[in-house]
């Protein structure tokens, strides 16, 4: 019984600890998210989002074959709902990732691609708390098939070619300003005139999402 008292006394000593340490480092450098990330806390994160992962998740294997259909779906999937974060190509060189915190990865590199498949839909369906990742996950056999689409596009970045980021263009999301511009650009190239009031297409979705 004391063993296990001193057990108990030692393990909230050490969580005590951990919080002070926490608390002296937001203090010291606030809750902005303008500085980079340091390297210690990079690979404590990442250990830790490793360890949170069940082993079971990790193993999963993809079940959907590898077709050049499937993977274009993963690209216009990729494109609407990742790209804003992620870039086209997968850098996180964007607006919006560069101003995360943590920010948005390369997911060229090794810390993605060494991930396995079932780390990357784990992370897809479920998000990482205390980051901007989203949790994409419907619940639905089909928001399933589409996250392991997106795994397989995701293996795909490092050898994306001039081609498809020409053509993931075509597909990230405008505002309904852009749109116009670019039906009235349209028009006149082909010799209309004047305005159009042609509606934007609808955005692709994940599947199972209803809002």
């Amino acid at each position: 019984m004391k063993f296990f008292s001193r057990v108990l006394l030692i393990a909230l000593a050490l969580v005590g600890g951990c919080a002070i340490i926490v608390g002296a480092w937001l203090v010291v450098g606030g809750v902005s998210a303008r500085p980079e990330p340091g390297r210690i806390e990079t690979v404590l994160a990442r250990r830790v989002r490793s360890f949170a992962i069940s082993r079971s998740a990790r193993e999963r294997k993809n079940p959907v074959e590898l077709t050049a259909q499937n993977l274009r779906s993963g690209m216009a999937h990729f494109a609407d709902h990742c790209a804003s974060c992620h870039a086209n190509d997968g850098s996180g060189d964007t607006e919006m990732g560069r101003g995360l915190y943590p920010r948005s990865p390369d997911m060229r590199k090794d810390a993605t691609q060494a991930l396995s498949d079932g780390e990357l839909f784990y992370i897809i369906e479920n998000g990482v708390r205390l980051t901007g990742m989203p949790a994409w996950g419907t619940g639905t056999p089909e928001g399933e098939q589409a996250s392991w689409h997106l795994v397989q596009f995701v293996r795909h970045l490092p050898k994306l070619t001039d081609g498809e980021l020409a053509e993931m263009r075509t597909m990230n999301p405008k505002s309904p300003d852009e749109w116009r511009d670019e039906e009235e650009a349209r028009r006149f190239l082909e010799g209309g005139t004047g305005a159009t009031t042609k509606p934007a297409p609808p955005r692709h979705r994940h599947p199972g999402v209803t809002r």
